[in-house]
């Protein structure tokens, strides 16, 4: 720890100092506003900068949170500790543009229920993170934010929809970020990123706005830390009628020194996923990549099964036309001039389903349930599910997708989507690297409902990746 800066450490190193009085969160605070005063110009992160439009307010609740540690008495299990939330998860007095220059910002009266949990637990939200248009796109590209950049390579991508999101986890804006999911958009930028992530259970973090696949999750750089957040963020909340009972979570296994955690996994069966079934074919760097990391499960004791694809070409593809169905209804909402600053990307993407009818829409949502029915049963046999998060490695930054401004539907998130329709928990962790130096995650899905399960299995892989396989985070 001593020869990292304030702003590189974990949550649960934080944390911990705070304790130990051997770092206040006033120092923590101060840090972490250089990096992000020096490094926002470029990576474009942030939506709203409250180190800039409230910096006074953010220094006195740090220095409240110091006079509270120096007393044993800190409000909650995340005093201090700096977090960013995306734009999309609402704050009391902050407009929700949903990154699109054609819309009008919503102005919440009251935030998101992850928003009071962080706040109540003592969390220092410094800002909320942008993401593109509607959160349609796997990039950092929008028509209201401009292009979000990777802290490692500013050429590349940082993925997306949770762009601002992962660009601040990688780049030191603090250790606690929250992102959300519907097809891929906190793992997509988790395996372009390197970070730690999870999807979580549908329903495990109440939303105020469910839908269909939508999540709220962790972007961190640790397990630990995912699991730390995740407790907060999934106390129950009155709003959210979709979700699962109240659980008390037993992640403390992560957090104990060193972690409680098995060096054998010969009582666990891993299915190997290297064919999603559907969309762009595999590249071979992210596939090795994903084979050793097998190999390291395996020379544990664990037992792994290569698991057939259990995706189409048929299902991916309705899945993507009902995604254009819902996204025609909200451009249709907006005005001609409105609808002209969306991002053209996004606006040819969604007019190309004019043509779909009800009774087409009805078969979409009948392939749902079957991507659903699928996914559950051919994972079932597993503990765990280990496979690429997306085909490919990192692209340019400027590319609205993979293959950049061509219309090839959503050929990439044959891996991740099926996990969303599901509600089974999936996560990522650094598992690699390609010859040119591009971060590769592996994504780990668990059974219905098992987070501990994914969260223990990423956190055990962190410990035991190669020395090759960690990342080193570019944070100055």
């Amino acid at each position: 720890m001593k020869d990292r800066r304030p702003a590189a450490l974990s949550a649960t190193e934080l944390l911990s100092a705070y304790a130990a009085r051997t770092l206040s969160p006033v120092e923590v605070f101060r840090d972490v506003a250089d990096i992000v005063s020096t490094r926002e110009p470029t990576l474009n992160a942030l939506w709203v900068n409250d180190l800039e439009t409230r910096p006074q307010a953010l220094l006195d609740a740090a220095q409240a949170s110091e006079r509270r540690w120096a007393t044993g008495a800190p409000v909650g299990p995340l005093d201090g500790v700096p977090v960013t939330v995306k734009e999309n998860l609402a704050r009391a007095g902050v407009s929700m543009p949903s990154g699109n220059a054609g819309v009008t910002p919503v102005l919440p009266t009251r935030s998101s229920p992850v928003v009071e949990r962080v706040e109540e637990a003592g969390g220092l939200i410094i800002g909320s993170t942008v993401m593109p248009d509607w959160g349609m796109l796997s990039s950092g590209v929008s028509s209201l934010h401009g292009t979000t950049r990777s802290p490692w390579d500013h050429r590349l991508t940082t993925g997306g929809s949770s762009a601002g999101a992962g660009a601040a986890a990688a780049a030191g804006y603090g250790p606690l970020h929250v992102g959300t999911d519907i097809g891929g958009s906190i793992r997509l930028p988790g395996t372009w990123l390197g970070l730690t992530t999870l999807k979580p259970s549908a329903g495990r973090v109440p939303l105020d706005t469910p839908y269909l696949g939508r999540v709220a999750g962790p972007m961190t750089r640790t397990a630990a830390d995912a699991a730390l957040l995740l407790s907060v963020t999934s106390r129950p909340d009155p709003r959210d009628w979709t979700a699962l009972p109240p659980e008390r979570l037993d992640l403390e296994v992560l957090h104990t020194d060193p972690p409680a955690l098995p060096t054998t996994l010969s009582a666990t069966r891993v299915g190997l996923l290297l064919d999603a079934g559907c969309g762009t074919p595999l590249d071979p760097e992210v596939r090795a990549v994903v084979e050793a990391a097998a190999g390291v499960f395996a020379s544990a004791g664990a037992e792994v099964v290569p698991l057939e694809p259990f995706m189409t070409p048929e299902l991916l593809r309705r899945l993507d036309e009902f995604w254009r169905v819902r996204s025609l209804v909200e451009l249709e909402t907006l005005g001609a001039a409105a609808q002209d600053r969306v991002l053209p990307f996004v606006r040819r993407w969604a007019e190309a389903s004019r043509d779909v009818d009800g009774r087409e829409l009805m078969r979409d949502y009948a392939a749902i349930l079957a991507i659903q029915q699928a996914t559950v049963a051919a994972t079932e046999p597993y503990d765990l599910v280990i496979s690429p998060v997306a085909p490919m490695a990192a692209f340019p930054a400027e590319w609205p997708m993979p293959w950049g401004d061509a219309d090839e539907a959503m050929s990439h998130i044959g891996f991740t989507a099926p996990f969303n329709l599901s509600g089974q928990p999936a996560g990522t962790v650094n598992a690699g690297f390609t010859a040119d130096g591009r971060t590769v995650g592996l994504q780990v899905s668990g059974r219905r409902f098992d987070d501990v399960g994914v969260l223990a299995a990423l956190h055990w892989f962190e410990q035991h990746r190669p020395e090759s396989a960690q990342p080193r985070w570019p944070i100055p």
